[in-house]
């Protein structure tokens, strides 16, 4: 009833998870993740419990395999589990019990585990799997694009309901007081994935509007557009005239005019 993408940044070692499913808020039970440790998502018939116990194995440097080995054997139910899991080193490892429903299944790689139940078939976890090496863009990004690739391959066989994106990242909750940098989630929408990804646009135009290098950009080119909208209202008219657009480098360029408001487009 589910398909994820369980990974981590090779380029910065953010960790996160992109999953979606036919069951209300999916982001609520599945995902689990600290920054500098480790990810996982349990799903199928999740093990709520497999979350802070998979991270902390991980803190204590088991690796993904181990965790999953150690987690299915104390488990009764661990037919009719499935998770997958990468740590902080980029070893991943995913778990499909026998008794999940087909299509069952999962795919690792360096760095990233994809794994669904109850979907259309195999294609989903393939498709995710090669959208997520062929993507470029940001981490987060990628994510979606692999998220994106499962669903618009048929994704969960029971429809769509709700999505989620969780990036851990050192540091980069609001203030730098903890590591969730991104928790988004879609608890119950006719096409969650299309709206995460709308979700997915306003944190970052608000991510950047609190990054003090892209306001600093984003402060030039108003004060450029100013300067044009300036001189246009205040230049002379006729064969004087400058060409239209022309920049002002400095307040001394500007022509003389009589005191009282400047008029630029009402402001």
């Amino acid at each position: 009833m589910t398909f994820s993408i369980v990974a981590r940044d090779p380029a910065t070692g953010d960790l996160g998870i992109a999953i979606a499913s036919r069951a209300l808020a999916v982001g609520a039970v599945a995902p689990f993740a600290r920054a500098g440790v480790g990810a996982i998502s349990t799903q199928a018939l999740p093990n709520v419990a497999y979350g802070p116990d998979a991270l902390a194995r991980m803190a204590a440097d088991e690796d993904p395999e181990a965790v999953l080995a150690a987690l299915t054997a104390a488990d009764s139910l661990a037919s009719q589990r499935q998770a997958g899991i990468v740590d902080a080193l980029g070893r991943s490892a995913s778990w499909t019990g026998s008794n999940c429903m087909v299509w069952a299944g999962g795919r690792t790689a360096p760095g990233v585990a994809i794994q669904g139940n109850i979907l259309v078939g195999p294609e989903v976890v393939d498709r995710m799997l090669a959208a997520w090496e062929s993507t470029t863009g940001t981490f987060p990004r990628r994510l979606l694009a692999a998220l994106r690739a499962g669903d618009q391959a048929g994704g969960d066989s029971r429809g769509r309901q709700s999505a989620a994106l969780l990036v851990r990242r050192e540091k980069g909750g609001v203030g730098g007081a903890d590591d969730r940098w991104i928790d988004l989630r879609i608890d119950d929408h006719t096409d969650p994935v299309t709206e995460l990804g709308r979700l997915m646009t306003l944190h970052e135009e608000q991510t950047n509007l609190r990054d003090p290098e892209k306001l600093a950009q984003i402060g030039s080119a108003l004060v450029s557009q100013a300067r044009i909208a300036i001189k246009g209202a205040l230049a002379p008219k006729g064969d004087d005239a400058p060409a239209a657009g022309t920049l002002i480098s400095s307040p001394a360029e500007l022509p003389a005019a009589d005191a009282g408001t400047i008029p630029v487009d009402g402001n």
